[in-house]
C-alpha cells in the first residue's frame, strides 16, 4: 500500500510500545523537567549530536499544557531552521527516536501537525509527537547512567591490571636478562609481544575477559622464571665464569644501575628491615625473606614493577633519598595502595605517580619516613 504524500507513516512496534507509557494522575510537567529526563534519556542512551539536538528542539516546543500527555506540534521547516540538518536527515532522526521509545507520533488526518482549538480559542488538543514517553521513563534512565557507570569503572580496573601486569612481565623479563644473561628468555618474550598485540587500547569499548587472566598467568610465569633462576632465594653454589685477575674486586663489572647501600646511607635501628615487614605485610610479595638492607633495597627495586611506576622514577628517588629510602618508600606507597583496594575507597588512582609524589615530598621533609612507618606498624598492632 502506497503511503500518502500528506505525511502518512508506516506502523512502528515501538510507537505502540511508548505509546503505553503514561504520566502520572494530575501530573504537569514542566519545560525544565522535560529538559533534564532529556539530558539523562540521552546520556543513558548515548545518542549521537543530532539525535540530542532534534530532541532538545522538541523538547522547546513543549507549552506546559495541564494535558495528560506531553503534545508538541513544530512543523519540519521549523525544525530544520532550528537543527541545520537536511529534510532527509530529519527524518531519519525521528525514525531513531521513536525507534527508540522516545517519541511517539500523533498523526493527523492529513499527515499535518497543528494544534486543534475549541470554540473559545483555547489549544484543547495537537497533532504532532508525544513526548510523554522520555518523561515516563525517567526512572529507567537514572538506573542505566549508574550501571554505566559501574561498568565504567570494571572496566578501568580491568585495564589498570592489565598494565599492571604487563609492567610486572617486562621488569621480570629484564631482570631476568641483567641478572641471567645466559638464560634464554626468548619464549617469554614472545608471548609478551604476541599478547601485546592482542591487547586492545584503553580507548576501545570493551577489555576481551581472557585478556586479563593471559596477562595475569604470564605475569606469574615470568616472576616464577625470575624466581626459579635466583634458586628460590636459597644459598647454593653456582660456577663461577669470572677468569679475570684474583685482585680484581668482585663489583667491577657490576651494573651501575644498580645502587650500593653506603655505610652512611643505613637507617637507624628503629627504620629496621623487622620493622618494615612488619608495618608492610604485602611485601611478602617479594617471595624472598628480607633480612637484610641489600634484601631491602632488591625488594623495593623489584616490587616498583608493581606499582606500575616508571624505571625512572625508582632512579629519582635513589637519587634524591638513597637507595634504602627508595625501597622504603616503594613497599610503605605498595601498602597504602593494597589497603586502599581492600577498603573499596579507591583514593589512590595512579599509585606510580603516587609513589614519585612521595618521594619527593620525603626529600623536602614535608613527610617523615620513619614516622610514617611506625604509625602503620601501631595501626596494624590495634
Amino acid at each position: 500500500m502506497q503511503l500518502a504524500s500528506s505525511g502518512g507513516r508506516r506502523l512502528r512496534h515501538a510507537a505502540l510500545a511508548a505509546r503505553e507509557l503514561a504520566l502520572e494522575n494530575g501530573r504537569t510537567v514542566t519545560r525544565k523537567e522535560l529538559s533534564a529526563a532529556v539530558r539523562q534519556a540521552a546520556e543513558a542512551l548515548c545518542l549521537r549530536t543530532g539525535l540530542r539536538t532534534v530532541l532538545s528542539e522538541l523538547v522547546a516546543s513543549w507549552g506546559e499544557q495541564e494535558w495528560d500527555r506531553i503534545l508538541v506540534w513544530p512543523s519540519n521547516d521549523y525544525l530544520m531552521k532550528r537543527t541545520g540538518l537536511s529534510e532527509r536527515a530529519l527524518r531519519a532522526c525521528i525514525r531513531k527516536l521513536i525507534d527508540l521509545q522516545l517519541v511517539v507520533p500523533k498523526d493527523s488526518p492529513n499527515g499535518k501537525r497543528y494544534a486543534v482549538k475549541d470554540l473559545a480559542g483555547e489549544i484543547v488538543d495537537a497533532f504532532g509527537f508525544d513526548l510523554t514517553p522520555v518523561y515516563a521513563r525517567r526512572g529507567e534512565w537514572a538506573q542505566r547512567i549508574v550501571e554505566q557507570k559501574q561498568l565504567r569503572e570494571v572496566r578501568k580496573r580491568a585495564f589498570d591490571e592489565v598494565t599492571i601486569c604487563r609492567r610486572a612481565a617486562e621488569e621480570a623479563l629484564n631482570a631476568l636478562a641483567h641478572h641471567f644473561p645466559d638464560l634464554d628468555s626468548s619464549d617469554l618474550e614472545d608471548q609478551v609481544e604476541a599478547l601485546k598485540g592482542r591487547t586492545p587500547l584503553r580507548s576501545s569499548q570493551t577489555l576481551p575477559d581472557s585478556i586479563l587472566e593471559q596477562w595475569q598467568a604470564l605475569r606469574n610465569a615470568c616472576e616464577e622464571a625470575f624466581y626459579k633462576a635466583g634458586n628460590g632465594g636459597e644459598n647454593r653454589r653456582h660456577k663461577e665464569s669470572n677468569n679475570g685477575s684474583p685482585s680484581e674486586t668482585c663489583t667491577k663489572s657490576f651494573p651501575g644501575k644498580a645502587e650500593a647501600v653506603l655505610p652512611k646511607e643505613r637507617p637507624a635501628e628503629h627504620l629496621s628491615p623487622a620493622l618494615i615487614v612488619e608495618a608492610c605485610p604485602t611485601v611478602t610479595d617479594y617471595g624472598k625473606p628480607i633480612r637484610t638492607i641489600d634484601d631491602l633495597v632488591g625488594a623495593g627495586r623489584y616490587l616498583r614493577a608493581s606499582l606500575g611506576a616508571h624505571e625512572s622514577a625508582w632512579n629519582e628517588a635513589v637519587a634524591e633519598i638513597g637507595p634504602v629510602g627508595a625501597a622504603t618508600a616503594v613497599i610503605y606507597v605498595l601498602q597504602l595502595y593494597d589497603d586502599d583496594v581492600s577498603s573499596g575507597t579507591q583514593k589512590i588512582r595512579n599509585p606510580g605517580g603516587y609513589f614519585r609524589a612521595f618521594v619527593r615530598m620525603v626529600k623536602s621533609g614535608k613527610i617523615n619516613l620513619e614516622v610514617e612507618l611506625l604509625a602503620m606498624r601501631r595501626r596494624r598492632m590495634t
